[in-house]
Order: C-alpha cells, then structure tokens, then sequence
C-alpha cells in the first residue's frame, strides 16, 4: 500500500473517529440513569411476578424457625 494510500485511509477514519465522539457528546447530555430507563419493564408479567414470590419463599426459608416460648412471667 503506498503512502498516498495510507493517507487516504488515516484521513477517513479521522473523520470516523470525530463522527462517533460528537455523537457521544451528544447522547451524553440526554442519557437517563439504567434504573430510570428500566423501571417499570416487567409490569404485569406473570412470569416475572412469579420470580419475585419465589424469591420471597426462599428468603423465609432462611429465616430460623421461631419458637413459642412461654415468657418467664407466666411460669
């Protein structure tokens, strides 16, 4: 590849380069937070409601087993 070649190709991914910097300078100034963007995504969808209450049973689950104890006060 000659020099004049080389030129060329360097010349026209410069102006690439700039394009896509302005474009992200751009979308920069209007771009809303992911959790903003994203809420809201799964309303009224049963699978994803389904996720979420087996997710609560797990988390009980965990939880110790509580024992009915009479208070010393009853005693």
């Amino acid at each position: 590849m000659s020099a004049k070649e080389l030129e060329k190709r360097i010349e026209v991914l410069e102006h690439e380069v700039q394009e896509l910097k302005q474009q992200l300078k751009k979308g920069d100034d209007k771009q809303e937070p992911w959790y903003i963007k994203n809420a809201g995504m799964f309303k009224d969808d049963p699978v994803f409601d389904e996720i979420v209450e087996r997710g609560r049973q797990y988390r009980e689950s965990l939880r110790p087993k509580s024992r009915n104890r009479k208070s010393a006060k009853s005693e």
